[in-house]
């Protein structure tokens, strides 16, 4: 299984942003089990799913503060890449 995403470290925080379908923010459940399913590539790290409308606009989903500064932050600023996992 391959997945979009970035690991980040900002202000002494780290967390993980996974790139989704823009319909997996529309249930509190399948967000809810979004995030637990990779919660085993990112242990101890809080994630943010993050997905994207028609012309290319972000949605973020998770903790506050951290969707609060990403809503600041450029998404070219974003390091997302590949991840691959078996």
């Amino acid at each position: 299984m391959q997945f979009e995403g970035a690991l980040i470290k900002e202000q002494g925080v780290t967390f993980a942003i996974v790139v989704v379908k823009q319909q997996v923010l529309n249930s509190p459940t399948v967000i809810n089990s979004t995030r637990a399913g990779f919660s085993r590539y990112f242990p101890g790290v809080p994630i943010i799913l993050m997905a994207q409308d028609g012309r290319g606009i972000p949605t973020y989903e998770g903790r506050k503060d951290i969707v609060q500064y990403l809503s600041r932050v450029s998404l070219s600023r974003i390091p997302f890449k590949t991840f691959s996992i078996n």
